[in-house]
């Protein structure tokens, strides 16, 4: 199999790595807006550096991997449809519902398919709590807590190309609220603080946010983000039910302590990044891709999977902007 990859940046560059070892793939041909640095990742792995994108859609691969910046992504999403081959892509589709809908239209009219990048589907903690909630060992859930925390913020260029601290960040918790409940989110109270680097008021962002969110059985749940957590990377989930309650995430290198005498003492290795914390889910969720090319499995997160996580983010940043409760049926979906 010839696979595809465009986008050799942080986590382009990681996923060749992955790809260049996988046993289904023969060979893999790398692309980059910066032709020096794909002929760098080329050479790293083993890879074929092409001159530019568009090789990739002429030099016969048999599916495209796409991690350039997010302003290309619904345009390659369109070229690899039209080309008639599968992608993967990571999030977001685009920063914009018009941008997102017209991708799914391209993937749509071709049919195509097309996989989309949220890591946390395929990381073995969620997926316990998953198998939990469904079980039924946690009871009724009444309640969800979500955390993600930045140890440090972005660099100022990134943030008005972002989207924003809902779209770009939480959108990762909105997706996996629904994936380990299986509910949908019907409504949202948000807001944000701007009190850190004057660069986040600039960008017209948030450095800190926070979202009350009802799902359509009545559970309640809740969405933090920070860009400022000096500590560490935190990711984590919080089930409560009638007869148990579970967390993901809490592990030895979990930057939290706790203040009582016999409570979780501080870590001496924190995660320090996502990359480093969901290593093997990226690893999982590109093996996925593979199986979904060959035939061996189904789609594990369909392009409309992003549309519906995109909503709940310009759904919340209604409601900062606003500052009143938004339902879900409030922001288009068509």
């Amino acid at each position: 199999m010839r696979i595809g990859l465009i986008g050799t940046g942080r986590i382009g560059s990681f996923h060749a790595g992955i790809l260049s070892r996988h046993r289904e793939v023969g060979s893999l041909v790398v692309a980059d807006t910066d032709a020096a640095r794909a002929v760098r990742t080329a050479e790293r792995y083993g890879a074929t550096a092409a001159p530019s994108a568009n090789e990739i859609f002429t030099w016969g691969v048999d599916a495209v991997v796409i991690a350039s910046a997010t302003s290309a992504h619904a345009e390659l999403i369109g070229r690899a449809a039209r080309a008639g081959l599968p992608a993967f892509c990571e999030k977001p589709i685009a920063l914009d519902l018009a941008g997102t809908l017209a991708a799914l239209r391209d993937v749509d009219e071709a049919g195509t398919v097309l996989q989309l990048g949220f890591m946390r589907r395929f990381d073995a903690g969620y997926t316990a709590a998953r198998e939990l909630v469904r079980s039924g060992r946690l009871g009724r859930l009444h309640t969800v807590r979500a955390i993600t925390s930045d140890p440090a913020p972005p660099p100022a260029d990134y943030l008005p190309l972002s989207g924003g601290l809902f779209r770009d960040c939480l959108v990762h918790d909105f997706d996996i609220l629904r994936w380990v409940t299986g509910r949908e989110i019907t409504e949202v109270y948000a807001t944000g603080s701007d009190g850190g680097d004057p660069m986040f008021r600039e960008a017209g962002d948030v450095d800190t946010a926070a979202a009350v969110l009802t799902l359509d059985d009545g559970t309640l749940a809740t969405a933090t983000a920070t860009r400022c957590n000096g500590a560490g990377y935190d990711v984590r989930m919080e089930l409560a039910g009638e007869l148990d309650q579970v967390s993901v995430g809490l592990d030895d290198r979990t930057p939290i302590s706790s203040t009582e005498p016999k409570g979780i003492p501080p870590v001496d290795n924190p995660w320090p990044g996502f990359m480093e914390r969901f290593a093997p889910a990226y690893e999982a969720e590109l093996d996925a891709f593979v199986r979904l090319i060959t035939g061996e499995a189904e789609n594990p997160c369909d392009g409309r999977e992003a549309l519906t996580a995109l909503r709940v983010a310009e759904a919340c940043e209604l409601s900062r902007r606003e500052r009143r409760p938004v339902r879900l049926a409030e922001i288009p979906s068509e």
